[in-house]
């Protein structure tokens, strides 16, 4: 932990996706540095273990929402407003997506992974944004995506929708400026996380080979620069995708098409 134990003291922190991988290290981090921390996802069991560990750190919450469901949402910021009555720093990590070739994609996974990936991450920012960040006159977001900086082929369908939450940071960080609101996204490469479990192991074989660095990254890592992102020294940082991948964005991609 390189972060002071009250850094976010009297802050309330929300993170999508929370129960598992990468969300998780985020609200552990969040934690250790005492900001009060909120935790959704759609699988009531997954946040409830996570809640058990989680609590140990400190005021941690959980409420099952499924981020492309707005009335969901909806009833999560209430469930914030209950809680603590602001909230001052929203981290967009929920996601997910599939492996295959752009020709074997159905409708229906398309759509799916479009929804969850730009649309409940549009979703989520737009409600609490009017919500809190607004009113407030201050907030910051941050949002995990992929690395994308050369498209993204064997997953066409989240290249895209990750894209497209790539130009909603740009866009968005302009606009929301004159209410104090920093928004920034960070592309993480291949990270060793829960989230590993979902490809096929031939997929990884090997993959750090072709890593500049030479290695997969860390979940606390990706979660060390979300914190570095939510303070007040990256108050002037706004807009911004930061490839987190050791140096994989200039290399080309490491995957075997």
């Amino acid at each position: 932990m390189i972060f002071r134990d009250d850094l976010f003291k009297n802050k309330s922190v929300l993170v999508t996706g929370g129960g598992t991988g990468i969300g998780k290290e985020i609200a552990a981090q969040f934690l250790k540095a005492g900001a009060t921390v909120f935790i959704c996802g759609r699988k009531e069991a997954k946040l409830k273990e996570a809640i058990e560990e989680l609590s140990l750190l400190g005021p941690c919450f959980e409420k099952t929402t499924d981020i492309r469901e707005t009335a969901q949402i909806l009833d999560l910021a209430n469930f914030i407003k209950e809680k603590t009555g602001r909230l001052d720093i929203l981290i967009n990590n929920a996601g997910g997506q599939f492996l295959s070739p752009a020709e074997d994609i159905s409708e229906k996974g398309w759509l799916a992974v479009i929804n969850n990936n730009l649309n409940g991450t549009w979703f989520m920012t737009q409600t609490m944004a009017n919500q809190f960040f607004i009113p407030q006159k201050e907030g910051k977001i941050v949002t995990i995506i992929v690395n994308i900086y050369r498209g993204f082929p064997g997953m066409v369908h989240t290249g895209a929708a990750r894209a497209g939450v790539d130009n909603l940071t740009k866009s968005l960080a302009v606009e929301w400026s004159k209410y104090n609101i920093q928004i920034n996204a960070i592309a993480p490469g291949i990270i060793l996380s829960s989230g590993l479990e979902n490809y096929p192991p031939q997929m990884l074989h090997g993959l750090a080979e072709n890593i500049p660095a030479k290695r997969l990254g860390r979940v606390d890592e990706v979660a060390s620069l979300t914190l570095f992102l939510s303070t007040q020294a990256a108050d002037y940082l706004t807009g911004d995708t930061i490839y987190l991948d050791g140096g994989q964005h200039l290399h080309g991609s490491p995957y075997l098409l």
